[in-house]
């Protein structure tokens, strides 16, 4: 299934008179414009979730060369925050908690060093399993029911988990460096954990 869907990709591509290269970066460029719709949708702050999940499916329709664009993305944005809006607030919930718990190591709490590990790997925990979520999404979807089955994954597939922390690593490096440069990096953090589902679908 894999080499057929592979062998119609490159004919598709061949009938457009387009290169193996020229199509990866067109994919490339696809990734940074997706960047920047996610940034902004994720304006109000706890529709991050939502936009992830526009934007995963976004480019799930451009790997297999589905049409698709802006109207697309905001369609899917509008039914994923219906319920995904929960989603954000639990998130800035678990990082306050996070907050509190890095304060308490500062401050020579006993058992403050542990804690504070703990609590930061759960968050990153928290993190990949919310975006192998919204890799999955789909309209009418649980996000209750996505993130279950996202934080067994996240368990038992720590090479595709390993894949994402790597990809957040990169939009906080960049975030670091030159703020701009994280808001298109977005869209490859995406794409990874499309990646990476993809890649745990066909196991």
């Amino acid at each position: 299934m894999t080499e057929v869907r592979a062998k119609a990709r490159a004919a598709r591509a061949g009938e457009r008179g387009e290169s193996r290269f020229a199509e990866g970066f067109a994919l490339f460029a696809e990734c940074l414009l997706t960047g920047v719709w996610i940034a902004v949708a994720s304006l109000p702050l706890v529709t991050y979730p939502a936009a992830f999940a526009a934007g995963s499916r976004h480019l799930g329709r451009r790997l297999v060369h589905e049409r698709g664009g802006w109207r697309e993305f905001t369609a899917d944005f509008r039914s994923a925050v219906r319920r995904g809006w929960l989603v954000g607030v639990a998130g800035w919930a678990a990082l306050a908690a996070v907050w509190v718990n890095v304060q308490a190591v500062r401050n020579g709490l006993p058992g403050g060093p542990f804690v504070g590990a703990v609590g930061v790997l759960a968050l990153i925990g928290a993190a990949v399993a919310g975006l192998r979520a919204a890799a999955t999404w789909r309209p009418g979807d649980s996000w209750r029911s996505l993130l279950a089955r996202a934080g067994r994954r996240t368990v038992l597939d720590p090479a595709g988990s390993f894949l994402i922390v790597g990809g957040l690593a990169v939009v906080v490096c960049s975030a670091w460096f030159n703020a701009p440069l994280a808001v298109a990096v977005l869209g490859a953090v995406a794409a990874a954990a499309v990646a990476v589902e993809e890649r745990y679908r066909r196991r």
